[in-house]
């Protein structure tokens, strides 16, 4: 089970995703960015291969596709907020660029 991020370790674990182009989403506890990408295929592909370190982890997701630009949500909803596991997937959909 995850826990929320405590404002201790916001910090080390957040900051270099918001240096990297995360945003913090006004009025959630959530961190979102939009990915761009040469086609719609380069897209989806990359949507598939997060998918399924997304299944992995049991950590999903809240995405949307419109040709090749993929905006993404991150936040934790058993806990109500973000957890390590946001971060861990927020640096593993960044290293599958």
């Amino acid at each position: 089970m995850s826990e929320k991020l405590s404002d201790e370790a916001r910090g080390p674990l957040l900051d270099p995703l918001l240096r990297n182009g995360w945003q913090m989403v006004e009025g959630r506890d959530a961190i979102a960015k939009t990915f761009e990408f040469e086609n719609f295929v380069d897209a989806f592909g990359w949507m598939t291969r997060v998918a399924i370190w997304a299944e992995k982890w049991n950590h999903h997701p809240e995405w949307s596709n419109v040709y090749r630009t993929v905006e993404v949500l991150l936040t934790t909803h058993d806990v109500d907020g973000l957890s390590a596991l946001d971060a861990k997937l927020a640096r593993k959909m960044d290293g599958l660029l």
